[in-house]
């Protein structure tokens, strides 16, 4: 009786797990297959809004840059503790002409976004105290601080002592 009970036990626990994986879909999905409709130079704001809808980012540089963004994450192995990895990121990227035409497309994937390469270069600084923007604002400063010029009397006064 009591082994029977263990079973039944045992196959409602296990039947309640499911063996498909947790996918969380993040953005426009299947947009690898949605891209492919769009044409260069014959697509046109409409057409694209209709295919992969609103865009979700517009640059803020220039309106006509519009990003589309898929994202599909799943629960790691055991051995992470079910940390959320990415297995599919895709990134489109279209351009449209002022005549509301599609000028160009990109799509980036994740390998591809692993192999952008960043620029190193770092700005200099070149600020030098003897220049007359320096000079300007340290007056401007003193002015502030010290409007009536107190202090500078004050100095005059104890140094004359």
């Amino acid at each position: 009786m009591k082994n029977l009970l263990y079973i039944i036990l045992f196959s409602f626990i296990v039947s309640n797990c499911s063996i498909k994986t947790v996918v969380k879909h993040h953005g426009v999905p299947m947009l690898e297959k949605r891209q492919e409709s769009l044409i260069v130079n014959k697509t046109n704001k409409n057409d694209i809004i209709k295919a992969l809808g609103s865009p979700s980012t517009k640059s803020k540089f220039n309106n006509d840059i519009w990003i589309y963004i898929e994202r599909k994450q799943t629960q790691s192995k055991l051995k992470n503790l079910g940390r959320m990895k990415i297995y599919e990121n895709n990134v489109l990227v279209l351009e449209i002409d002022k005549y509301g035409l599609l000028k160009k497309k990109d799509l980036y994937n994740k390998d591809d976004m692993n192999n952008l390469k960043i620029a190193k270069n770092i700005t200099g600084n070149d600020f030098k105290k003897n220049t007359f923007i320096y000079n300007f604002f340290s007056s401007l400063r003193q002015k502030i601080n010290d409007p009536l010029n107190k202090r500078v009397n004050n100095q005059k006064k104890i140094s004359q002592r």
